[in-house]
């Protein structure tokens, strides 16, 4: 990746380089008066069309969705009634906005943005809308332990400190397998770190060695491989973990690895300082149910855990490339999907990264969600059938009422290629 002298990826100065001068484009609208009559006319139209205001959200029903327009002719009835189930949802939970995807054996077939991307602007979104992923960027990350792993450069066992030689000792050996199944002991957030001068939700990060001050000298919640304990901190140190073995920035690895080599274009670093085409802006509800804009959060402590801007279609691409070998070798999807245990023989529901679990058919998924200031993302994968359902939204506290709709998405386009043939 090529960057600037201040660290801007260049990819958006040549963006927003390549948009045409808004001055410029005036200027020939009003040398054109026939022209300002109709602008003002459409103007106006927009303006009468505008629909019912719900809450805080005016959403016009002219600029409502946007989908990609794919072969959808067998799948018809399932888009139809999954169109219907998110309106229903996005009603009910206030979400401004919302972006779906489905892909069937590598192919999207359903694509669609809903709402607003804008609340105070009425921007819609679409189909190039950036959401926050929350953690559904730590499977990004597993995709680069991944890589790094069929390429002999990271051992998956070895103690981190061969990465990581300035991480303290914490008596038993911690490594980069446990730190990606959540068995490394490492501590989840607390309230600590919000507090007493320091909030880290504020604090911009140089670099991800110095990010670890924040949990590297904090005692274990437990031994290495006992307990399961979420951590994305345990994912933080995994992303220094990935520098070291690949020998290159981690951020730039991911897009020269994995995004790239996926053609997955709209998949960036939340950075907040830069200008990024398409970000939606994010929302929240307060005690009382309002919408408000969302709290500001600088991910640079979390990129490996909770730090992504991606799109629905994006997401589809990655979770396809789990579908079967091709991207990435048999066996190593078979280490991604198999249930790591603790040291007693228990298992975690958790391998490299991913959870696995089943939904209400017993049909074998693979999946992981994410809650982030201002996001919901939820990623679901059947390997069996070769599905894959992305559902992202611009709004916080909406945990299951998202992840349910994704796999009731799922059985929908299921219920059809399940269906006997004749």
């Amino acid at each position: 990746m090529t960057r600037t002298k201040d660290g801007t990826d260049a990819r958006y100065l040549q963006v927003l380089q390549g948009k045409p001068g808004f001055k410029n484009g005036l200027t020939r609208i009003f040398k054109h008066p026939l022209l300002v009559l109709v602008a003002a006319a459409i103007m106006v139209l927009a303006l009468e069309d505008s629909g019912p205001v719900s809450g805080q959200i005016r959403v016009s029903p002219a600029r409502k969705t946007q989908q990609r327009k794919t072969p959808q002719s067998r799948y018809h009835t399932a888009i139809q009634s999954g169109r219907t189930a998110v309106r229903e949802l996005m009603k009910t939970t206030q979400i401004p906005g919302l972006s779906v995807a489905v892909g069937v054996n590598g192919q999207v077939v359903w694509a669609e943005g809903f709402g607003l991307a804008d609340v105070e602007q009425q921007t819609p979104v679409t189909l190039q809308t950036r959401f926050r992923l929350g953690s559904v960027s730590k499977m990004l990350t597993v995709a680069a332990v991944a890589r790094l792993h069929e390429e002999g450069k990271l051992d998956l066992d070895a103690p981190i400190q061969r990465y990581v030689p300035s991480f303290p000792d914490k008596g038993q050996p911690i490594t980069a397998r446990q730190l990606a199944g959540h068995l490394s002991g490492i501590r989840h957030y607390q309230p600590k770190d919000y507090t007493g001068g320091r909030n880290i939700d504020f604090t911009h990060y140089d670099t991800i060695l110095s990010s670890l001050n924040i949990f590297q000298d904090d005692p274990l919640v437990a031994p290495p491989g006992t307990r399961y304990f979420y951590s994305t901190f345990g994912y933080t140190l995994l992303s220094q973990v990935v520098e070291s073995a690949a020998q290159q920035n981690f951020l730039d690895y991911l897009d020269e690895r994995i995004f790239r080599q996926l053609k997955m274009a709209q998949t960036v670093a939340d950075r907040p300082e830069l200008i990024i085409p398409n970000r939606t802006r994010f929302y929240e509800r307060n005690r009382d149910g309002r919408i408000l804009n969302a709290r500001y959060v600088d991910s640079s402590y979390k990129w490996a855990g909770g730090g992504f801007l991606s799109t629905a279609e994006d997401l589809v691409a990655f979770g396809s490339a789990h579908l079967q070998p091709g991207f990435f070798k048999a066996g190593t999807l078979e280490l991604l999907f198999t249930p790591q245990r603790t040291a007693d023989g228990k298992e975690t529901g958790v391998g490299i990264g991913w959870r696995i679990g089943s939904d209400a058919q017993k049909r074998r998924i693979i999946h992981h969600a994410g809650s982030i200031n201002g996001g919901r993302a939820v990623l679901v994968i059947y390997p069996e059938t070769g599905i894959v359902v992305a559902l992202l939204s611009n709004l916080s506290q909406t945990p299951a009422a998202v992840e349910k709709e994704a796999q009731a998405l799922a059985a929908a386009f299921l219920s059809i290629i399940e269906k006997p043939s004749k």
